[in-house]
């Protein structure tokens, strides 16, 4: 259940800094004892996240993601810019793998990092996957793909190798559908 209240009250706000993707907002705040306050967070658009399932496995991405300076293996995912979070979620899936699904199903959205930003994520299960051609974003060149087995991917989690918290969360939100 949601609080409609909100606890902590704005006072004032401004845009510390703004580009393409994200802009940085800066509020002066009152806390519930009245005590004054800062916060600076980030606002920026939802995104889709897909869970391609095929074969007792997952499809699954890896590229380089300059603010951990480091490779990455992930859910294909993406800015949520389309008319529906369904079809960005159907594009990014093709852009980022190929593959084309027959059948799409949300799971839940989730907010990303919500004590720094505002953004949520929407996460699509992809089921019934035909492959076809990646067409990837130019600042996506270095992507790799690969099919992984659950158990490995499950291993992948517990060993480091996918970090990325959506994806983790992702995968929780497909067991609890009983995706398993």
């Amino acid at each position: 259940m949601v609080n409609a209240q909100p606890v902590v009250r704005q006072v004032s706000s401004r845009e510390v800094y703004r580009n393409s993707w994200m802009t940085v907002r800066e509020d002066a705040i009152e806390h519930p004892d009245g005590s004054p306050g800062l916060y600076g967070y980030v606002v920026k658009p939802d995104f889709v996240l897909v869970v391609p399932v095929q074969d007792g496995g997952f499809h699954i991405v890896e590229e380089y993601r300059y603010p951990i300076g480091r490779r990455s293996w992930s859910f294909p995912q993406g800015s949520a810019e389309a008319d529906s979070h369904e079809d960005e979620a159907r594009r990014e899936l093709a852009e980022e793998t190929g593959l084309r699904a027959a059948r799409l199903q949300h799971l839940g959205r989730l907010d990303n990092a919500h004590g720094m930003t505002n953004q949520g994520v929407h996460v699509y299960l992809a089921t019934g996957l035909a492959a076809g051609s990646a067409d990837r974003e130019h600042t996506e060149q270095d992507m790799r793909q690969r099919w992984v087995s659950r158990p490995e991917f499950e291993q992948m989690i517990t060993e480091g190798s996918i970090t990325d918290s959506s994806t983790v969360a992702a995968y929780m939100l497909w067991l609890l559908h009983g995706q398993d």
